[in-house]
């Protein structure tokens, strides 16, 4: 099942998510589900708050990014193979110079910035089975865990811009929450009028 993303000023996107167990209700219809919605949208990462539920739990396949030709040959084969479900994950150590890179996130359509985050990133986590895991990652591979962890966190991208491009972008962000935007995925809009 499809299910609607929550857009920009919803407060489930600012709440610290909370962790879950093993017996967490319907999680095993629910991270189908939530494949199949980031699949709809075309994403490579999607957090449970992005479908209004504030529990640490995301998930990340960066299939997408493995036909970059910027790429080297090594990151490509990394970013192919790459398909992972992350329940009550904790990033331990973020290292590295930052560096920039264009991101963009499905609940806030159509806007795109350069942000800046560190290379190599160390996470504990669990997986669907709650079996437990430690990995370092690096690249692009590490940004993208490190945008779908700040969801569990209650931060979105945006907030690591500087204040002129987040006055810039005011208007646009209070637009998608209030659903006068286009896109091709169901969405959930927190600030839309209700007809009376």
């Amino acid at each position: 099942m499809i299910l609607p993303i929550v857009a920009y000023g919803d407060p489930v996107l600012r709440k610290v998510a909370t962790d879950i167990t093993k017996d967490y209700p319907k999680l095993d219809t629910l991270i189908p589900n939530m494949w199949e919605t980031m699949y709809n949208a075309h994403g490579v990462g999607l957090a449970a708050p992005q479908v209004g539920l504030p529990i640490r739990l995301f998930m990340v396949d960066t299939s997408p990014f493995s036909d970059d030709e910027d790429l080297s040959k090594e990151e490509q084969e990394q970013l192919k193979g790459f398909k992972k479900v992350f329940i009550n994950a904790k990033i331990e150590e973020e290292s590295g110079t930052e560096w920039d890179f264009n991101e963009g996130c499905l609940s806030i359509p159509d806007i795109r910035e350069d942000v800046k985050r560190k290379p190599e990133v160390t996470i504990s986590y669990l997986d669907e089975n709650f079996e437990p895991h430690k990995e370092t990652y690096n690249g692009l591979l590490a940004r993208v865990i490190q945008h779908e962890y700040d969801h569990i966190e209650g931060v979105l991208f945006t907030d690591k811009l500087s204040s002129l491009k987040k006055r810039l972008l005011k208007n646009r962000l209070d637009k998608i929450s209030k659903g006068k935007i286009s896109v091709d995925y169901k969405m959930r809009f927190p600030n839309i009028k209700k007809a009376r």
